[in-house]
C-alpha cells in the first residue's frame, strides 16, 4: 500500500516531535545534496534552516514534502514514516509547503485561489454534478485560512492586485486551506520591507501554537526575531543546531555564515 492505509495511523508520544527527520540524504550522482541531516518539528516552535546559496536548504525542504525522494534516511510524522509517500500523500497526512517564487492565480479571487488549495486538497470526483465553487467544505477551508492570515478583508480582491507581502501572505493562507499540521516555508520573506514583514512574523507567530513550522529563510534579523531553534547548514552538513543566542554565539557558525560582525 505504500504508506496508505485504511487504519489509525499512529500518534506520536506526548512531547515527540511531530515530524522528525534522521540522517536524511539526497545524492545527484556524485555530489551529496544533503548529507545525514536529522532535525525536529516541534509544534508551538519555528524552527529555521539557515545557511548560505547551495547550502542544501531548498533541496531538504523538497525532501521532506515529497518533491524529491531520500537517497537514504528516514521521515516520520506524528510516528509514523512517510519516507516512502508521494507529495500528495503527505499533504493528504497534513504536510503543507509554500514556494520560493508566487504561486498564486493571479486572475481569481482571493478566497477563489485558496478554495481551489482546500479542493486540490481533498478533491471530489464523484459530485459530477456540483459546481467546484458550491463546495461547502471547500469555501469553508477557504474561508478559514483567510482569516487566520488576516487576509479576510480582501477575500474578493483579484489576486493579482495585491501588494507583494500579501501576495506571500495569501500563499500561506492556500497552504493552510489545506488543513496542514505541518508547515513548510520557503522563503516566504523574499522581497519584503520592514512593515510587510512585521505583518509575516505576526502571523508565524500566532500559527506557531496550532502547526510545527520549518522556515527557511536569508533574513537574518527576521530570523533571530522569530525562530525558537536554528540549524545551520554549510555544503549540505549540519553544522549547528540550538536556540538563537546559542547559534549566534557559535563560533563556527559565525565564521562559515553568520561573519563575525552579526
Amino acid at each position: 500500500m505504500n504508506g496508505a492505509t485504511a487504519s489509525a495511523p499512529n500518534v506520536a508520544a506526548p512531547g515527540a516531535p511531530l515530524l522528525a527527520v534522521d540522517q536524511l540524504t539526497r545524492r545527484f550522482g556524485g555530489l551529496v545534496a544533503v548529507n545525514a541531516v536529522s532535525l525536529d518539528l516541534h509544534r508551538g516552535e519555528v524552527h529555521a534552516v539557515i545557511g548560505t546559496n547551495g547550502a542544501g536548504k531548498s533541496t531538504l525542504i523538497n525532501m521532506l514534502s515529497g518533491e524529491l525522494p531520500a537517497s537514504s534516511g528516514r521521515v516520520m510524522l506524528d510516528g509514523q514514516d512517510i519516507t516512502q509517500r508521494a507529495q500528495f500523500r503527505r499533504a493528504l497526512a497534513g504536510v503543507g509547503r509554500s514556494y520560493q517564487r508566487t504561486t498564486i492565480f493571479p486572475e481569481f479571487t482571493v478566497h477563489e485561489n485558496c478554495r481551489l488549495a482546500a479542493q486540490a486538497a481533498h478533491p471530489r470526483p464523484w459530485t459530477l454534478w456540483q459546481a467546484s465553487s458550491a463546495c461547502d467544505r471547500s469555501n469553508a477551508a477557504a474561508t478559514e485560512a483567510l482569516a487566520d492570515a488576516g487576509l479576510a478583508d480582501v477575500a474578493t480582491r483579484i489576486a493579482g492586485t495585491l501588494s507583494h507581502g500579501a501576495k506571500r501572505q495569501l500563499e500561506v493562507a492556500m497552504c493552510l486551506a489545506t488543513r496542514p499540521r505541518v508547515l513548510l516555508l520557503d522563503e516566504p520573506l523574499a522581497g519584503m520591507g520592514a512593515e510587510e514583514t512585521d505583518r509575516m512574523l505576526h502571523l508565524l507567530a500566532k500559527l506557531k501554537s496550532t502547526h510545527a513550522i520549518l522556515l527557511v529563510e536569508h533574513d537574518m534579523d527576521a530570523v533571530f526575531r522569530i525562530a525558537d531553534r536554528i540549524t545551520v547548514m554549510v555544503n549540505g552538513t549540519v553544522i549547528a543546531t540550538g536556540d538563537p543566542v546559542s547559534i549566534r554565539a557559535n563560533p563556527d557558525v559565525r565564521t562559515a555564515y553568520l561573519g563575525e560582525g552579526h
